[in-house]
């Protein structure tokens, strides 16, 4: 057989493993739709959502380099897209994107896909974060149990990533009224060790993005309190798409560790909070931006 007409098989093969995958994962989003347990935005296609997912799957790769549609399984493939979907996420939004785990899929979420899961309980009009520096002027106060941020002012010499003294996010309403979490810095460095990389790393993202990660952190944080403590019933399987995803990823990462250090070094693995900041190639940087932020489960 000539190496055109392997080419030619070998595509074939591909295509109908990709219409399986993706008929399967469509046809229980609309058994989903036709029991009323899920809805989507207006202006969410899950069919284009799907489409855009498995183009952005013919470029992930593993640690070895090979491609995840190689080495995943094909169940964890149809979980991860199926999860992409009940959130209502598309990664050519910035919104999520995919990391293999030995031949495990997982979908991680940006934290433009946190904010797009939250703004679909109808309450939120905006999220936003801002870092806080050394000699900032910084006030707060409590009102009900809700932090509450009352001034921050800057001048422009403090702005320097090697005096953050913190970060906070902050939930706008579309009732105008507002509440914000607050991290100090070491809160968020105690965040980003719980990711197997070292965010310590002159190199790491962390080390050089410094402020957009503290972003992320604290808007991640805010929009899985606000998503947690909401019992909408017409939203609940996308609130458990959410947790689920968190928990797969968290998952993922254990044994995957406990793969790769197998034989060689006793390893304490904590069985602490899903890790909220996987290193990403810094390409990926999820950076706060005006324009960004006009773009807008699992297998039960």
């Amino acid at each position: 057989m000539s190496n055109e007409l392997v080419k030619q098989e070998e595509k074939q093969i591909k295509n109908v493993e990709e219409r399986n995958i993706t008929d399967n994962v469509l046809n229980k989003v609309r058994k989903f739709q036709q029991d009323g347990q899920i809805y989507f935005p207006n202006n969410y296609s899950p069919e284009n959502a799907l489409k855009s997912a498995w183009l952005k799957l013919q470029e992930v790769k593993d640690k070895n380099g090979k491609l995840a549609l190689d080495v995943c399984t094909k169940p964890s493939i149809a979980n991860a897209l199926l999860n992409m979907i009940i959130q209502g996420l598309n990664p050519m939004k910035n919104q999520c994107y995919f990391i293999p785990f030995g031949n495990q899929l997982t979908l991680m979420r940006s934290y433009f896909g946190s904010i797009a899961v939250a703004k679909q309980f109808g309450e939120i009009e905006d999220v936003t974060a801002e870092v806080i520096y050394e000699g900032d002027i910084f006030e707060t106060e409590m009102k009900r149990g809700k932090t509450l941020v009352v001034s921050h002012k800057r001048s422009f010499e403090n702005i320097n990533k090697a005096k953050i003294l913190g970060a906070y996010a902050t939930i706008l309403y579309k009732d105008d009224t507002e509440e914000s979490i607050v991290m100090t810095m070491e809160q968020i460095r105690t965040s980003w060790k719980k990711s197997k990389l070292n965010p310590d790393s002159k190199d790491s993202t962390h080390s050089q993005f410094t402020e957009d990660m503290c972003k992320r952190t604290v808007i991640n944080k805010i929009c899985k309190y606000y998503i947690n403590t909401k019992d909408d019933s017409n939203l609940n399987i996308i609130r458990q798409a959410f947790e689920t995803s968190d928990e797969e990823m968290k998952e993922a990462e254990v044994e995957y560790e406990i793969e790769s250090n197998a034989n060689k070094e006793m390893i304490d693995i904590e069985d602490e909070e899903v890790v909220e900041d996987t290193e990403i190639a810094s390409e990926e940087i999820d950076t706060v931006s005006e324009e960004e932020k006009t773009t807008e489960g699992p297998a039960f």
